[in-house]
């Protein structure tokens, strides 16, 4: 608990001051004593005033609690604080907690609350994780002469993170069963002790013969020849500081618009059952989607805090060996020449989305093998532009 730097008298308090100051001169220059006694009358009420409001000790404790965990941008949440005031009295005034430009909300209200319980709404504006508080409590003496500020309580992070657009679903595009699309494995013989053993039956080869499970179960099983799900997905974010506006400018729009874009492709893929890697263009992991209850939430912390730096690497060599299928960029400003973002290494759907891209970049990505679009900030918009389906249905013509 501390004193907030606040003058201690009110524009009142003030002006009692002054009319005091005038009422002595004046009853010097006209021979009026009444206005000395006038002038002293206030001076000695200004003085009780601050004497009333400064000299009683408080303290007290500040819990607050936020009903979501995670904020999305644009969604409302309510915060509960619990004030417990030691004073000799109840002062009347007026509280409010201290709430950053990311976060708006009614945070001030009268003190004493009715309900005993201070709460108000809050809405995320942008992401990031943010301070909360501290509270902060003004009283008025009864004259409305002096003031006082006092701040109680540490303050409390709330996580603002970017919001999830729903999406177009990519599997009715791509013609195929998305996620659960399935292709078969001839991977038999040495190396397939990962296939489920069965029983083995007259006419199986003796070369399928799981010895592993035959030793264990004590007879004789086969490796059975089932088909393997290949889910992976992979979403890249191009962060490198050169494709966006500097920081120094203000909050970049087309970012914000393309880490909401990648929360909400990422969760989006995830949905129709791929295993996605969240990828910056550096190649570091931001987050993976395995199904887990917690991946979901620890996506969106990580994109909370993620800002343009560095610079990226090729495409290619962040894919990996194994092509994914599909496989999402997201860029800012891009042009021809930066072929490196433009080598998807044979994923099975690539996918180009671009904030600024120059004016021959989409046909030069069509002709690498994606499909592409400008991101805006209808983000469902832009990927349902980028969609497959809606290249060939345009005749090979790429969006502008």
């Amino acid at each position: 608990m501390s004193e907030r730097r606040r003058r201690p008298l009110t524009a009142r308090g003030l002006g009692a001051i002054v009319l005091g100051v005038l009422f002595a001169i004046a009853a010097n220059v006209v021979s009026a004593p009444i206005l000395v006694y006038v002038a002293v009358l206030l001076f000695v009420l200004t003085v009780l005033s601050v004497l009333v409001v400064y000299v009683p000790r408080r303290s007290g404790t500040v819990t607050r609690q936020v009903s979501t965990d995670l904020l999305t941008v644009g969604e409302e949440s309510r915060v509960t604080v619990r004030f417990a005031l030691r004073s000799l009295r109840i002062p009347h005034g007026r509280w409010r907690d201290v709430l950053p430009d990311a976060v708006t909300g009614d945070a001030a209200g009268d003190y004493p609350p009715d309900a005993g319980v201070l709460r108000y709404p809050i809405t995320g504006v942008r992401r990031g994780i943010w301070p909360v508080g501290p509270l902060v409590l003004r009283t008025v003496d009864p004259f409305g002469l002096a003031q006082r500020e006092q701040v109680f309580g540490e303050t409390r992070t709330v996580t603002v993170v970017p919001e999830v657009i729903p999406l177009a679903p990519l599997a009715a595009h791509w013609g195929a069963a998305g996620g659960t699309a399935h292709m078969s494995s001839s991977r038999l013989g040495q190396g397939s002790d990962n296939l489920s053993p069965r029983h083995y039956v007259s006419g199986d080869s003796m070369r399928r013969i799981h010895w592993r499970a035959t030793a264990h179960r004590g007879e004789l099983m086969v490796r059975q020849e089932e088909e393997e799900s290949s889910p992976d997905a992979i979403v890249v974010i191009d962060r490198a500081a050169r494709r966006w506006a500097r920081p120094d400018r203000g909050v970049d729009a087309a970012f914000e618009s393309a880490v909401s874009a990648c929360a909400s492709i990422a969760l989006h893929l995830a949905g129709e059952g791929y295993s996605v890697d969240v990828l910056d263009s550096a190649g570091t992991t931001i987050g993976t989607l395995r199904g887990h209850e917690d991946d979901r939430d620890e996506l969106l912390v990580a994109l909370a805090i993620l800002a343009p730096r560095g610079e990226s690497r090729d495409l290619a060599s962040i894919v990996g060996g194994t092509p994914p299928g599909p496989l999402v960029v997201i860029t800012g400003s891009i042009s021809a020449a930066d072929q490196e973002l433009l080598h998807h290494g044979g994923a099975a759907v690539p996918i180009l989305l671009a904030a600024h891209p120059a004016p021959e970049l989409l046909t030069t990505a069509s002709a690498a093998g994606f499909t592409c679009a400008v991101l805006t900030d209808d983000i469902a918009a832009s990927w349902e532009l980028a969609l497959p389906e809606r290249m060939l249905a345009g005749g090979g013509r790429v969006p502008r």
